[in-house]
């Protein structure tokens, strides 16, 4: 069985790999012998394969998870996975393709996939990745996740919310989408909170549920003068402060991995603008074009005069070796984002 898991919305396809892991680990492998979890950017074809070939004596069935294949560099390996997927039998393994650099896009009403880079600019997949995504999004179990509209996004929450065991009413539930955009990260970051809050309420006032007034008071909008500060004063390389305001996130209670989304975004927005500043472009024009509040446009054109378009490059890159050494077991979000600081 092949599952194809892919999409811009990587809060919610993540979420669905999860819930594919736990219950594989829960009704087939409870001691996870069978599972493996492979670095699809850096892979080869040969690696790939082994996962899949043999069998494990503890477990009839194998659960093998190739997460971001198509940013990977190896142009061949393209070519040959689509091969091998088409004309190996599947019985005995579930083979789970989590990717979260594509995105489709509508062209004379044909949806064709795109590639996103670490900048979150789109190109159109070269011919044997279009045809092993074509492969793929064709199987029984493909699920897209393309970003929600505003109404998705609220609906969303309130299901979200009724699943973790609260009630949140359709205008609080519109006003946390408005506040925290289609960031399904900081969506479930800033739920969590409400959530507790009204839980440890509920013991003292008799009520859950999550009303407007509950969003106004708790919810910080999506462009946080938090991030700002932490960038302005990285831009001017205060590490000091830097480590500070980093410090205090974490005691305000903001988990590690949501740091790390906010510290991507912000730095794909600066590097961004920092293109559209070198195009000659306004800032009423990098506002329309890169659909910013004109707030982020500004905050983002002062702050990315400090930075060159190759620091910025480098420091999404970092980024991205954080969350793989994170993932892969080889250190922690606190201790790589520190170490990112200091080396600025």
């Amino acid at each position: 069985m092949i599952i194809f898991l892919y999409g811009q919305d990587n809060f919610r396809s993540r979420l669905k790999l999860n819930e594919l892991k736990d219950k594989y680990l829960r009704e087939v492998d409870k001691l996870g012998s069978g599972l493996n979890v492979i670095n699809g950017a850096k892979a080869t074809f040969s690696e790939i394969t082994a996962a899949v070939s043999p069998s494990s004596l503890l477990s009839k069935k194998r659960l093998i998870i190739i997460e971001d294949i198509f940013i990977n560099k190896d142009k061949i390996i393209f070519e040959k996975l689509s091969e091998y997927f088409k004309n190996k039998k599947q019985e005995d393994n579930i083979i789970i393709v989590w990717e979260s650099n594509i995105k489709t896009k509508k062209f004379k009403n044909v949806f064709s996939p795109m590639l996103l880079d670490s900048s979150g600019k789109e190109k159109p997949l070269n011919k044997k990745p279009a045809e092993l995504f074509k492969f793929l999004s064709a199987q029984k179990y493909a699920y897209s996740f393309n970003l929600l509209s505003n109404a998705e996004a609220a609906d969303w929450v309130k299901k979200q919310t009724a699943l973790r065991g609260g009630k949140i009413s359709a205008r609080a539930a519109e006003m946390l989408v408005g506040l925290a955009g289609n960031d399904g990260w900081q969506i479930n970051n800033e739920l969590n909170k409400l959530l507790s809050y009204k839980t440890a309420d509920k013991l003292t006032q008799g009520g859950a549920d999550i009303e407007i007034e509950d969003v106004k008071n708790l919810v910080r909008g999506n462009f946080s003068e938090n991030i700002f500060a932490l960038t302005d004063a990285l831009s001017v390389k205060n590490k000091a402060l830097a480590i500070k305001l980093l410090d205090e996130q974490i005691e305000a209670g903001l988990s590690d991995g949501y740091l790390l989304n906010m510290f991507v975004r912000q730095f794909r927005i600066l590097l961004q603008i920092k293109q559209a500043l070198e195009s000659g472009l306004s800032q009423r024009q990098i506002a329309s074009q890169l659909k910013l509040h004109p707030f982020v446009a500004q905050k983002g054109i002062e702050q990315a005069r400090y930075f060159s378009l190759s620091i910025l490059k480098n420091i999404l890159s970092q980024l991205v070796r954080i969350d793989y050494e994170v993932k892969s077991g080889q250190s922690s979000y606190l201790a790589g984002l520190n170490m990112l600081i200091a080396r600025l």
